[in-house]
């Protein structure tokens, strides 16, 4: 039941040394060539299981693989195959894209890398030059988007770059812009300019005066263009600073107000911006002011006081935050994209924003060719707990009376999953909890202060879920980390502030569901000893790899959930796995580079392992 191997990163780095080496002795000799990744590659991806050529292993996010070489019977005998070090140390998620034998992935501060697949011998290596000196959200990224020849990559320091994916050569890079009035006439003005007029005098000035916004997700290709999404918007300090000093407190008055999020979409090959989607709607911005969520769970809200507020606060859209944290998913059919919104800002006055703050805290579905809304579904309106909808959502297909069910799942920070129709959505279900509740879940909180469960960073965070189409599960990370609200003496003449503290002696822990999307129940769940932030792997091999903030890299059985083997990676395991196969051998390959922000060991190991051969 339990497992049958452990190994150490320790006791295999001698004889693999000289493979690292050898892989930076290789730098600028180019990579073998590869096939195009054009559309119809990319549209099929989910079924391309010797590649990962997106984010989530195709458009619906599945992170589900056909590779079956190593099953539950072999899954012992797994060994590191090679290790690369990048050299960077930082929080390290990213998600390693492999096309036709060559790897691609990010490192903190934004570098690229290209490996060969089966050795991890380093092909080329884009470095990165940071054109501000403070960062506003943190060093990381979680991954490339990869077609037409091309990477393309959004940066910590706000700019948006493309890369010759043979080459590492940046073919483009802009600056990610607003002009934050919310007159479309200024978007209009900025939808005009190409990727290399950027760089033209003319522009230069122009560019400089709007507003820069960063960003860590992995951006997603399709139909010609690039999709991606802002963070950092809810913030009210400096995060990459933050980053650094291990904070203990969160929401109070910083040095930067919220900012207005969005989801764009530029020409994949000159750059161009075609539309883009703000997370805080212009109109409609304050909603029903509604009393409780759609699943009936109680917001203690003053809605007489917001009432009174609407109209002094009427313009709190243009800074109301709802930052996009993790790529898309996408349904070709039903033309649609579909993304999470992080929390309403500012987050410590809420009183500067009244109303539900409409799209904040929502999953939403826009038209893929326009960027028009379709649906949206607010999980927590008004949100004052930091509830961010921050994981991927899954989309897959399920039978229900009868019929098959075209779903779209998303994992909160509130513990629970939910399921809707993704035509419509139209809620199906949510899931039983996969983390700890407490009673004080939506409370307000207090002058005395409130410990919270799950918590500002509880729940499911970004990491990615998986779904098995061979049990018809959804494989859930999650973390209990309970959180303290206390109300806070306002700014002079001014309401009380919310003040978010994670108090170190609290205990705090992970847990692994897997998840029956028919009827939300938990099939099976494992704990785990420190927050679970890394996403997992499902293959047809019946196996399910993810990641321990502990440095443990794991295989478990799918259908059971029973532990058939771990490595000890040495930094805690962060990032999503990804599989693939070269010269017919399957590999597993994973990032085991910690968190800083949650004070999980720091490493720069990418490793791959594979059964002996």
């Amino acid at each position: 039941m339990y497992e049958r191997e452990q190994r150490s990163l320790a006791a295999v780095l001698g004889h693999l040394t000289r493979i690292v080496f050898l892989g930076v002795a290789v730098v600028g000799l180019g990579s073998t060539a590869t096939k195009a990744v054009e559309e119809a590659r990319l549209r099929q991806a989910h079924t391309d299981h010797d590649n990962w050529l997106t984010y989530g292993h195709g458009y619906a996010n599945q992170r589900y693989s056909g590779l079956e070489q190593i099953t539950t019977d072999n899954a012992s005998r797994l060994a590191p195959k090679w290790i690369y070090q990048t050299g960077v140390l930082g929080t390290f998620p990213t998600n390693p894209l492999v096309a036709d034998g060559t790897m691609y992935l990010t490192t903190p501060y934004n570098h690229a890398v290209a490996l060969d697949a089966a050795t991890g011998m380093e092909r080329w290596r884009y470095t990165h030059e940071m054109s501000v000196d403070t960062l506003c959200c943190g060093t990381h990224n979680r991954g490339l988007a990869l077609g037409y020849g091309r990477l393309y990559m959004i940066t910590a320091d706000a700019r948006l770059i493309a890369l010759d994916a043979h080459t590492g050569t940046p073919v483009w890079d802009i600056p990610v812009v607003d002009p934050t009035t919310g007159n479309p006439a200024d978007l209009t003005a900025l939808k005009e300019l190409k990727a290399t007029d950027a760089a033209k005098p003319e522009n230069t000035a122009a560019l400089a005066a709007l507003t820069r916004f960063a960003g860590n997700m992995a951006p997603v290709v399709y139909d010609g263009k690039v999709f991606v999404g802002v963070s950092g918007t809810g913030y009210s300090g400096v995060l990459g600073e933050a980053e650094a000093n291990d904070p203990s407190l969160l929401g109070r008055p910083g040095p930067r107000r919220g900012l207005r999020a969005f989801l764009s979409a530029y020409d994949a090959t000159t750059g161009q911006l075609v539309w883009r989607w703000y997370s805080s709607a212009s109109e409609g911005w304050e909603g029903d002011f509604v009393g409780q969520t759609a699943f009936g769970d109680v917001l203690e809200r003053d809605l007489a006081a917001e009432r009174a507020n609407a109209d002094q606060y009427r313009d709190a859209w243009k800074t109301g935050g709802g930052s996009i944290y993790s790529s898309p998913s996408i349904d070709p059919e039903l033309g649609l994209i579909y993304f999470g919104t992080g929390n309403a800002s500012p987050g410590y006055a809420d009183y500067k924003r009244p109303g539900d703050n409409l799209y904040t805290a929502s999953l939403v579905a826009l038209d893929i060719q326009t960027g028009a809304l379709r649906w949206y579904h607010q999980l927590v309106p008004h949100d004052i707990w930091g509830y961010d909808v921050a994981s991927p959502p899954v989309l897959f297909d399920f039978p229900a009376n009868g019929k098959t069910i075209r779903a779209v799942a998303e994992a909160s920070k509130s513990g629970w999953l939910y399921i809707f129709d993704r035509e419509t959505g139209k809620p199906l279900r949510r899931s039983e909890a996969f983390v700890p509740q407490n009673d004080l879940l939506f409370r307000r909180p207090t002058s005395e202060g409130m410990l919270i469960a799950p918590g500002a960073a509880g729940g499911a965070n970004w990491p990615p879920t998986s779904y098995s189409p061979k049990t018809g599960w959804l494989y859930v990370s999650g973390t209990h980390n309970p959180t303290r609200y206390q109300l806070k003496p306002g700014e002079e003449g001014k309401p009380d502030s919310i003040v978010i503290s994670f108090d170190k002696t609290v205990e705090r822990w992970g847990t692994l569901s897997a998840i029956a999307p028919q009827d939300g129940q938990i099939k099976w769940q494992v704990k785990t000893d420190l927050p679970l932030v890394s996403g997992s792997l499902a293959t047809a091999g019946g196996l399910l790899f993810y990641g321990e903030s502990n440095g443990q890299f794991v295989a478990r059985n799918a259908q059971d959930g029973a532990a058939l083997w771990r490595f000890n990676a040495g930094a805690g395991v962060n990032a999503p796995p990804v599989t693939y196969a070269v010269d017919g051998k399957q590999f597993v390959t994973v990032a085991a580079g910690g968190h800083k922000l949650f004070g999980f060991p720091l490493g720069n190991a990418v490793i791959a392992f594979g059964l002996p051969d």
